[in-house]
């Protein structure tokens, strides 16, 4: 096997954090975005309601996530993942269900 790409950032012992929550309620589900005080490398964002998860890392394309559900399957989800842009990160209304509890983490 050979390697045809790879690449590696360093954080220099510093680490930026943010965990947050999310409650919605029955009105429709609209997209969010939030606000950090950084660019994060990586974002994680739980669905604690049905107990799915996505997850978006630096270099992933825009509106990406590795898609996670109960039952364990994983996807690549491409069109309703993480949208990460400067030191935010928006979620689309698909993933922001009406009458959920979400929780999300990032980091970089």
């Amino acid at each position: 096997m050979a390697l045809t790409s790879s690449t590696q950032t360093n954080t220099n012992g510093v680490i930026n954090r943010a965990i947050g929550k999310i409650v919605t309620d029955a009105a429709a589900a609209a997209a969010v975005t939030i606000t950090l005080g950084f660019a994060p490398r990586r974002v994680l964002f739980v669905n604690l309601t049905d107990r799915i998860t996505d997850e978006w890392f630096e270099g992933m394309a825009s509106a990406s996530s590795l898609h996670a559900v109960a039952a364990g399957t994983l996807t690549l989800e491409t069109t309703n993942g993480i949208a990460v842009s400067g030191n935010t990160f928006t979620l689309t209304a698909t993933t922001m269900a009406a009458s959920k509890t979400f929780y999300w983490e990032a980091v970089a």
